[in-house]
């Protein structure tokens, strides 16, 4: 409170009608001014004065006139200012917050559990930092495939399962079993060049007289070339694996048989024209002369017709 509003209520503290809310703020003020105390000091005098001089009771025509003009100076005050106001409320609030206890501690119990609130949502809500990955029996090479996953309840956290392709390399004779097992596995790769590598080494071991097998259970080094001749869509990899197959086909009847079905039925002219080569030693079999006349008129292609037609010559068997 500064002086000119302390000397508004100075009169009004004197007889005991300044409100409560103002009555902090005054006291406060006489207590560092020293002006506005001297001037309440000015204020006890008179009225010590006053006291010593006879009483007269004032005329009725006096009061009228009296109240009259404290109504006309009240008039004239004007309104307080918000901040007035909500000092005057703020004022009142804190009275009636004195005088009820029960609000008090109402109030302070909300507080705590409000803030109390407010510390866990911002606990539980803060940026956590992430957890490291772990790994258990780390290796290299490429994952093979996921075999599970294992997620933790009310967590972030999820446990991965897999299988990692781990590479290796294995050096030997092409006529260890280990490397003939690993070449069977390559004839049937994704790969076009390992499959083409893999039938080119094959096919090497059957024209070199090494074992070159051919199982009941389809295993075997002839059998894979077999294989490769009717299902392989490279045409490079289909002439290599004839080539491996031209010992066996005058008596392996299975192989007589796929070089048949490639003469018959390869798209590709130059595998159909490697394998009527093939059956040389075979001309006079009953079915290679029968296969050799059809193609001799039907094959599209006037070249393989020709080398037909004179394999049929060749064999003398032209009807």
């Amino acid at each position: 409170m500064k002086c000119e509003a302390t000397r508004d209520n100075i009169l009004l503290a004197y007889y005991g009608e300044l409100p409560d809310e103002l009555a902090g703020p005054f006291e406060q003020h006489l207590a560092e001014c020293e002006e506005c105390r001297a001037e309440l000091n000015a204020i006890h005098a008179l009225e010590q004065r006053l006291a010593l001089l006879p009483v007269v009771e004032p005329s009725p025509n006096l009061i009228a006139q009296s109240r009259l003009r404290l109504d006309e100076a009240l008039d004239m005050i004007p309104p307080h200012g918000l901040f007035s106001r909500l000092r005057t409320n703020f004022f009142a609030w804190v009275g009636h917050v004195r005088h009820a206890p029960a609000l008090a501690t109402l109030l302070l119990g909300v507080g705590f559990l409000g803030g109390n609130f407010v510390d866990k949502y911002q606990v539980a809500h803060q940026p956590r930092p992430k957890a490291p990955v772990m790994f258990t029996n780390q290796t290299q090479g490429a994952i093979a495939n996921i075999t599970g996953i294992v997620e933790t309840p009310d967590s972030e956290l999820v446990q991965v399962h897999y299988n990692r392709v781990v590479p290796e390399t294995m050096e030997g004779s092409l006529d260890s079993p280990e490397i003939r097992d690993l070449l069977l596995k390559g004839a049937t790769a994704s790969t076009e060049g390992i499959r083409s590598q893999t039938v080119s080494l094959l096919a090497s071991e059957c024209k070199a007289g090494h074992s070159c097998t051919s199982g009941d259970d389809g295993k075997g080094i002839r059998s894979a070339l077999l294989v490769s001749l009717r299902y392989d869509k490279d045409a490079g990899v289909r002439l290599k694996a004839l080539e491996g197959l031209q010992p066996y086909v005058g008596q392996d009847q299975r192989v007589r048989d796929a070089v048949l079905e490639a003469l018959m039925r390869d798209p590709n002219a130059q595998v159909r024209t490697a394998a009527i080569g093939l059956l040389e030693p075979v001309h006079q079999d009953s079915s290679v002369r029968q296969v050799l006349r059809t193609v001799s008129t039907q094959d599209e292609n006037p070249y393989i017709r020709t080398a037909s037609f004179n394999a049929l010559q060749d064999a003398g068997s032209i009807q």
